[in-house]
């Protein structure tokens, strides 16, 4: 059996654009300046702690743990 991992992804209604998952975690995260909202270049492009302090700082908590 296969272990499961968490990845991170985003709710994109709930999206403001803000970019401070940007600026924790370039690695993970970029903008989409044509969409207005961010998203997931990287899903295993930082240690999870840095992912999570990027969640944890979102204003609109709109990103979130996926296992697959």
């Amino acid at each position: 059996m296969q272990k499961r991992v968490r990845v991170p992804y985003i709710v994109y209604a709930e999206c403001i654009g803000c970019g401070v998952c940007v600026e924790l975690c370039p690695t993970v995260f970029q903008l989409d300046d044509q969409a207005g909202y961010a998203i997931v270049i990287n899903q295993g492009g930082a240690e999870p702690d840095i992912i999570q302090n990027a969640m944890d700082h979102c204003p609109t908590a709109c990103i979130h743990w996926e296992e697959v």
